[in-house]
């Protein structure tokens, strides 16, 4: 989920400094607008309304990589390897070819069954492939209120499927059973849509997680109700790696019928996977694809990626240093005053509250989300990317900023 863009927290278009770690610390007015690689140093991004409230320009540099998302970071060298080899000769397009018949048998490996497996572009594309085919128009998905698909996709699910959204309002993103049963109990013949499908985030929007025994009953109450579960699974590396279980224990084990394998966020260049536990779902998920304008007619750019991420484990392993990095963030951020964590760290983001004027400020300086405008609350999300010298600087500028604003009172 892609939190509110307030209008006051905006980026400043190169706002993140370039600087080498060795050349990381402060810095003074008396430097170049840009350094030798092209970046925009933090004093000649920074408006002149936020460098008037700093006596001399004296700045933070700030993180390489920062933390508005994790689909912020690039793509991994592995995978830009695996293009450029890919990137020989001719083969035939849409995925008739030996790059995406392999990385389909990599994703069969993981679950450990004969799943069919659909790659598209992007997480909006998968949702709407995916729920193409699980539904009818006449039918509904029932989804926490914080959902991707309800508040990031732009209306797409509910465009492309004719279907609607029942938005259930959650504290930490996670639907209960009971909510599944209250709103089927409340509907009641052609006046109503008819709920089919349970749609949840693993991990949520809100950084949480389903345990296994959750998602299983979660899968029993859609079950003896008729329904599907269906998995949004843009980030479904790094619960795997938080609940130190493997993908069929998450999805196949434990009754989800439907999901979505994401690359994106863990070190692809682009390219989720639409997967299909019950391959019977998936009997129109060829013409589905296409429809939405997911078909790739390159397809072995995509799959490439995908077997060159699920080669060795190269997918654990960033999901698990993103985790960690989340961690570290955490720890160091724990002690500025002005800074309120909001919840324990569970997978790759961080959610925080700060003082309001603190937020624009320092959004400014290295840019990330407002998660909540009135509440003054932040999401900070880490990557395979992250480094603890990038955590390093981040802190360096909130303890910067916010002892400004301090001394500014």
């Amino acid at each position: 989920m892609e939190p509110h863009r307030p209008s006051a927290v905006r980026a400043s278009g190169g706002g993140r400094g370039v600087l080498s770690a060795a050349s990381r610390g402060r810095h003074s007015g008396s430097l170049p607008a840009t350094d030798p690689r092209g970046g925009r140093y933090p004093h000649a991004t920074l408006s002149p309304a936020v460098r008037s409230c700093h006596r001399g320009w004296v700045l933070p540099v700030p993180p390489v990589n920062g933390f508005a998302s994790d689909n912020v970071a690039g793509a991994h060298p592995a995978v830009l390897d695996a293009l450029r080899a890919a990137n020989v000769g001719s083969v035939p397009a849409y995925g008739d070819d030996p790059w995406t018949a392999r990385a389909v048998s990599r994703v069969r490996e993981l679950f450990d069954a004969d799943v069919e497996v659909y790659f598209t572009y992007g997480g909006t594309g998968a949702n709407v492939v995916a729920l193409q085919c699980l539904l009818e128009p006449h039918e509904a998905v029932i989804c926490p209120a914080t959902a991707h698909m309800n508040v990031d996709e732009c209306g797409a699910p509910e465009r492309f499927t004719g279907a609607k959204l029942l938005a259930v309002p959650t504290e930490d993103g996670k639907l209960r059973p009971g909510d599944v049963t209250a709103l089927v109990q409340a509907l009641h013949g052609e006046h109503n849509v008819k709920p089919r499908v349970v749609a949840i985030s693993q991990p949520t929007e809100l950084g949480t997680l389903y345990t296994l025994g959750e998602l299983a009953a979660l899968a029993d109450v859609a079950h003896d109700h008729g329904l599907l579960l269906y998995v949004d699974g843009a980030r479904l590396a790094n619960a795997v790696v938080a609940l130190s279980c493997s993908v069929s224990q998450m999805t196949s084990e434990v009754g989800v019928d439907a999901l979505t394998f994401g690359g994106t966020k863990n070190g692809l260049l682009y390219g989720e996977a639409v997967v299909f536990v019950r391959p019977e779902l998936g009997r129109r998920a060829r013409f589905a694809r296409k429809q939405a304008g997911q078909l790739a007619s390159k397809m072995r750019f995509i799959a490439a990626q995908f077997e060159a991420l699920l080669q060795g484990d190269l997918w654990l392993r960033n999901a698990a240093h993103a985790n960690a990095m989340a961690g570290v963030l955490a720890a160091q951020l724990a002690s500025v005053p002005q800074v309120e964590l909001l919840r324990s760290v569970e997978v790759n983001s961080v959610f925080a509250r700060l003082p309001a004027e603190l937020v624009p400020v320092l959004a400014e300086w290295s840019f990330f989300w407002t998660w909540d405008v009135q509440g003054s609350v932040v999401r900070w999300m880490t990557s395979f990317a992250t480094t603890e010298e990038d955590i390093a600087a981040f802190v360096e500028g909130v303890r910067y900023f916010a002892g400004k604003g301090q001394a500014a009172t």
